[in-house]
Parts: C-alpha cells; sequence; structure tokens
C-alpha cells in the first residue's frame, strides 16, 4: 500500500479587497421612466460592443479597444463608453475563463469513462495496483460508451471555440432567455417576462475617479443624498438640471457601512455605482462599491496564540468546537443548522446567519482565528466520481463551498478575525478514530462531526491529530521513557494510521501478561497478597492429616544443618 499524503500546511486567509453595499431607490413614476429609457440605451450600445469583441475573436488588442471606445463616446460620452467597454471586456474574459474550466472538467471525465470502460465487467478496483472498478452490466456500458461520445463531440466544440477566441455569453442570462420557452411551466405571461428580460439587459453601472466630485462623475451621490445622472448626448433633452445632468427626486441613504463611504465621498475618491430594477418586487436599487486598502495578513503563530475556534462544514450545520493553544478541546460542542432548501435568497439568508452566529461565538470566547477546511468539490460534482450513488451527487454539487469561503472571509474581516485554512485530507477519518470515544461521556454524545472539528483545529494549531506517540517496545523495559501526551512534530507517522501486526486476534492473554505481569510489588515485595508459595504436606502433624504446611515451616521444623533455609539459625554458621 502507498504511503499517505502529506498535509498541506495551514495558512491564513487573505481578507477582502472591496467592499459593496446597496440600498433601494423609491424612485416616482418620472424618475422610473428616465431610468428605464437610460439603461435600455446603454444596453443596447454594450450588446453591439461584447458582439463586436466576439467577431474579433483573438485578434483584439490595445488598438482595438480604443477604437471601440472612440465610436461609443459620439452617441453617449467618454466616460460611459470607458464604462460600457470595461464591462464588456470583463464579460467576455469570465466567459473565457468558464471555457477553460469547462474543458479541464470534460476531459478529467473523460478519462474516468475511458478508465472505466477499459475494465472488464464487474472488475473490482485495486488502490494498490491504480486501478479502478468496471461497471456493473453491459446495459451499462454502453450507456457510458455513448455518453462518452457526447463528451468528446463537446469538447471538440469547445476547444474549436477556445483557438478562434469565441465565446459564448448571453446578455440577460441564460436562465431567463431559456425561461422564454417555459412561460406556462413558470407562471408567467408573455408580457412579465419581457418586463424582466429588459430590466436584466439594462446597463446603469458607471466605474468611481479618484478626484472628482464625490469620487463619480457619471452617477454622483453627495453627502446629503442627492442622487444625479449625467445622460449620455443621444438623450441630453430629458436632463432637469445643468450640464446635461438628470437628478432625481428621491434621496439614497445607505444604512450599512455610511460612515466609510461618506469619507470617501467628502475626500474624492472614487465609488462605483450600480442601479439595477427588481422587476417581481417592483423595486430599484443603488449599490455602491469602492477597493479597500490591502491589510498586511498576521502570521500564524500570532493569529493562534489565543486558540482557535474550529469548524467542520456539512451540507446541514457547522460542526464547531473550541481549541486551546496546546489542542485541547475547552468547553462542549457547538451546533449551528442552516438549511439549504427554498430559494436562492433563502439559502443566502441561512448562511448569513449561521456565520453570524458562529463569528459571535468566536468573539464570546475570545479566540482570535477560525479553522476552517480548504474544500473544493469542483471534481466530485461529477456523475462519474460516485457512480449511481445520485443522492450523495446531489448533496456535493449544492454544497455552497465557494460562497460560505467567500461570506466567511468578508464577515470574519469586519470582525477582526482570521481564517485559518487546513488541508481537509483525513481529517473525519482520523478525528473519528482517535477523538469521538474518547470525548462522549453520558451526558455529552460527541459525534463524528464534533470530532471532526478537532482534528481540523489540531491540524490548524500545528498539533498531530493522534492523542499519543507509539507505545514503547515490546519489552516493557523503562530505556526509551514513557509514553508522552503530544505527539512532537517530528515523530514518525504520527498521524498515521495505527499498523497491523500479523497473526490471530484471540482473547487470550500471552504468558507474561497478566494483570499483574508489570506490578513490582507483587512480584518482590513480602507479604502481597499475590506471593507465589509453594504448598507441601508438612511431616509434623500441625493439625489435622492432610493439612497444608508452607515450606518455610516444613525446612524450619528439621534438626539444624538439614534445611534449605538462609534464615536457618543452625545452618547461618556451616553457610
Amino acid at each position: 500500500m502507498g504511503e499517505l499524503r502529506k498535509p498541506a500546511a495551514p495558512f491564513v486567509v487573505s481578507g477582502p479587497a472591496g467592499v459593496s453595499v446597496r440600498t433601494r431607490l423609491r424612485v416616482s413614476a418620472a424618475d422610473a421612466a428616465v431610468l428605464t429609457e437610460v439603461g435600455s440605451f446603454l444596453g443596447s450600445l454594450a450588446a453591439g460592443d461584447l458582439a463586436g469583441i466576439a467577431r474579433q475573436g483573438r485578434d483584439r488588442d490595445a488598438s482595438s479597444w480604443a477604437a471601440r471606445k472612440r465610436a461609443l463616446t459620439g452617441s453617449s460620452s467618454a466616460r460611459w463608453a470607458g464604462s460600457v467597454t470595461k464591462a464588456t471586456q470583463d464579460q467576455w474574459a469570465l466567459a473565457r475563463r468558464g471555457q477553460a474550466a469547462e474543458m479541464a472538467w470534460l476531459r478529467g471525465q473523460i478519462a474516468r469513462i475511458e478508465a472505466r470502460l477499459s475494465r472488464p465487467l464487474g472488475a473490482k478496483a485495486d488502490k494498490r495496483a491504480g486501478l479502478v472498478r468496471g461497471y456493473a452490466g453491459r446495459a451499462e456500458w454502453h450507456a457510458k460508451s455513448r455518453r462518452l461520445s457526447a463528451l468528446r463531440d463537446r469538447l471538440a466544440a469547445l476547444e474549436e471555440d477556445w483557438a478562434a477566441g469565441r465565446v459564448r455569453v448571453v446578455r440577460g442570462g441564460k436562465k431567463l432567455a431559456r425561461l422564454r420557452h417555459h412561460l406556462d411551466e413558470a407562471g408567467l405571461s408573455r408580457q412579465a417576462w419581457q418586463e424582466r428580460w429588459q430590466a436584466a439587459r439594462m446597463f446603469l453601472a458607471a466605474d468611481g475617479e479618484s478626484g472628482k466630485r464625490c469620487g463619480n462623475e457619471t452617477i454622483r451621490v453627495t453627502d446629503t443624498g442627492q442622487l444625479s445622472i449625467r445622460l449620455p448626448a443621444a438623450l441630453t433633452h430629458m436632463a432637469n438640471a445643468p450640464h446635461g445632468r438628470y437628478v432625481l427626486d428621491t434621496m439614497a441613504a445607505f444604512t450599512h457601512r455610511s460612515e466609510e463611504w461618506r469619507d470617501r465621498i467628502v475626500a474624492d475618491r472614487a465609488v462605483a455605482y450600480r442601479i439595477h430594477h427588481d422587476v417581481p418586487r417592483g423595486r430599484w436599487y443603488l449599490t455602491a462599491s469602492w477597493q479597500r486598502a490591502v491589510v498586511p495578513t498576521l502570521p500564524l503563530e500570532a493569529v493562534l496564540a489565543r486558540g482557535v475556534v474550529a469548524v467542520d462544514m456539512n451540507d446541514d450545520h457547522l460542526a464547531v468546537w473550541r481549541l486551546d493553544a496546546h489542542g485541547n478541546p475547552v468547553g462542549r460542542p457547538r451546533r449551528f443548522a442552516y438549511d439549504l432548501s427554498g430559494s436562492a435568497r433563502h439559502r443566502d439568508a441561512q448562511l448569513r446567519h449561521a456565520l453570524t452566529r458562529l463569528l459571535h461565538f468566536t468573539r464570546r470566547h475570545g479566540a482570535a482565528a477560525i479553522a476552517v477546511e480548504d474544500l473544493d468539490f469542483t471534481d466530485g460534482a461529477g456523475r462519474e466520481q460516485y457512480g449511481r450513488n445520485k443522492g450523495f451527487r446531489r448533496l456535493v454539487s449544492r454544497f455552497p463551498t465557494a460562497r460560505l469561503r467567500a461570506r466567511l472571509a468578508s464577515m470574519a474581516a469586519e470582525q477582526n478575525v482570521a481564517i485559518v485554512a487546513v488541508d481537509p485530507a483525513h481529517t473525519s477519518q482520523w478525528g473519528a478514530r482517535y477523538w469521538q470515544w474518547p470525548l462522549t461521556t453520558a451526558a455529552c454524545k460527541i459525534t463524528r462531526h464534533d470530532a471532526a472539528a478537532v482534528a481540523i483545529g489540531r491540524r490548524a494549531l500545528g498539533h498531530p491529530i493522534r492523542r499519543r506517540t507509539a507505545p514503547p517496545p515490546r519489552d516493557r523495559s523503562d530505556r526509551v521513557g514513557h509514553r508522552t501526551v503530544q505527539a512532537r512534530p517530528e515523530t514518525w507517522r504520527r498521524e498515521g494510521p495505527r499498523p497491523r501486526f500479523p497473526g490471530p486476534r484471540t482473547g487470550s492473554v500471552p504468558p507474561g501478561c497478566g494483570a499483574k505481569a508489570g506490578d513490582q510489588r507483587a512480584q518482590n515485595r513480602w507479604g502481597h497478597a499475590a506471593e507465589r508459595m509453594s504448598w507441601l504436606q508438612g511431616i509434623f502433624p500441625l493439625g489435622q492429616p492432610g493439612t497444608v504446611v508452607p515450606t518455610w515451616i516444613r525446612f524450619a521444623a528439621q534438626p539444624p544443618g538439614q534445611c534449605r533455609l538462609s534464615t536457618c539459625s543452625g545452618c547461618v554458621a556451616q553457610w
């Protein structure tokens, strides 16, 4: 059997690089009409620019970007053209990254299917030889061979698009575009879908500019909450303020991070704004975002000086346990549950609530770090990873690893709590093996997830997961010292499973290994209850016939010089 993979070293996760806050705009009917007109006009410009990028493919360069920006400046403005071209450029780059990720996923799926198709039907896996198991029957083998052909065709088409620099992007979203053909199932009318489609394709976003008034010249929000928009050149007839601007009747007020936002606009630092329309709710929202100064991460030893709060992330709850600096569990384990069913908004709210409780627990107990697993289930989401186990595949696919890590990092940065990521290899297995039973009491039932949290915390602290070092040698001598409580980092195989020795496992006790085998008092102390003596029949009638007499009485009763006891007074002189 091959050796176990060495776990990667834990590291401190860097904090977020940007901030985003949102507020609701209670716009009037006139303001809504102007925003819709401006958003639709700029959205058409963005759609045309994206189509131009797609046609250029990989032949784009800096000069082509400048040419596209000049072409849009005449009908809008230089700032609107810069925001539109930058947004479409980012959208094209995101699509390219998606193509690369999909090609890597397809190659992995094809390799798995080919490996299993090459094995005989019903063949078992052999980890030592690196062989996977074969398919169960002929029908499954035939179905997988057809799926292999389909995946190869998808990969070939994707590689052709990648070589040509061609991307496939739907402005407004692919999900909403497909919903057009299933309006009856969604319970929507054609007019309601059309309103959603137009709102999703609108463009009302402007990048911030340092040194300009309030940090943004295109969409400006003053410290008093006044919101105004610089209209494109083709829509200047709708302006109600000088310099082709339109001032909304409503006032914008940010309740979250209001002081930080106000400090930036007063100092004329860059703030980006985006206005969007939520058609199902009938609401308009304003989102402000800006970049934060990069905060240097503290050393790992500094954030772990006061212990750590270890978290084992599961499908429906967070298993939490606090560990001190020596790796010992303190108090009782906690569990913060959440429900991932329902809409995306409901799932997001559930995650925020669970993480808020986790951060409050961490601050209340004085810890400065939270240890989590560096999970990534992208490889395990495919159907070839777990075969027919659809339930487990769905569980892995819906587990919000990326969103949970991003939210935890951003929320913990505001509470001055560091996030320590550890290697997730074997934490659940070794935690259950070494910690679940020793920590279980009559009053507290320890689960496998609680034990995994202890394993995660100990790995973050630099301690091995095993509770003790290897036992002394078989001869039970004291030449190697006693068994230590904590294994040192350099201890050989400190986190590996205990080696299995060949031979039968019976309940019999070998010679010399009984309950009193290592009791020196029982072997060498006179008068001990377990003193071993030879009992023989005495020569003198000290009692009734058949009385058992100790050996030392028998020898002491013989004439002097004939006994073999060193305590005999008659024999001491002769000896």
